[in-house]
């Protein structure tokens, strides 16, 4: 395995332990962030959001292939982007704290695209690797030459003819 493989797997399980750090941060203390962040009110999809980086970050880190789990992190930075720009609202005192929040979701999602981008490159790399190349195969047992007129004496199997009552009818005038 390359240097570059194995780096793109170390910042996979990298971002899996992150996912569990923030998640924990989340599913513990949702008031106070709700609080910092000016969002009031919505303690319970931040614990939500919780479970779901804890879940994305179990996937990342037990997986032989954390690829469609890193993916499911970017789609949850889509969400955690969304929810966290209703906080811009001026009305809000945090929306400072709430913008900072918000910069550092899209650069951890950056990292995300990037590494998810990475591995699925690494996958699809495997899977043409796999492929098998039956081009130089003709289907024949011998060569072409060799099979001309082999199956001169082919008779049809009684059972493969036309039933005698769905053959065609000639009238022998």
């Amino acid at each position: 395995m390359s240097a570059r493989k194995d780096g793109t797997l170390a910042t996979a399980r990298a971002l899996g332990w992150f996912s569990i750090g923030l998640g924990l941060a989340e599913v513990l203390a949702p008031q106070a962030l709700a609080r910092g962040l000016g969002m009031r009110g919505h303690e319970r999809l931040i614990a939500s959001y919780g479970a779901r980086e804890i879940a994305t970050g179990i996937g990342i880190l037990s997986a032989r292939d954390p690829t469609p789990w890193i993916w499911g992190r970017v789609a949850g930075d889509a969400l955690d982007i969304g929810t966290l720009a209703t906080a811009l609202d001026g009305h809000n005192r945090a929306r400072g704290a709430a913008g900072a929040a918000l910069a550092a979701v899209a650069g951890v999602t950056l990292l995300d695209l990037l590494c998810g981008r990475a591995l699925s490159a690494r996958r699809q790399a495997r899977r043409i690797a796999r492929r098998r190349d039956y081009g130089d195969r003709s289907g024949l047992p011998k060569p072409p030459g060799d099979m001309r007129g082999a199956a001169r004496d082919f008779e049809v199997p009684r059972d493969f003819r036309t039933p005698e009552a769905l053959r065609p009818w000639t009238s022998a005038a």
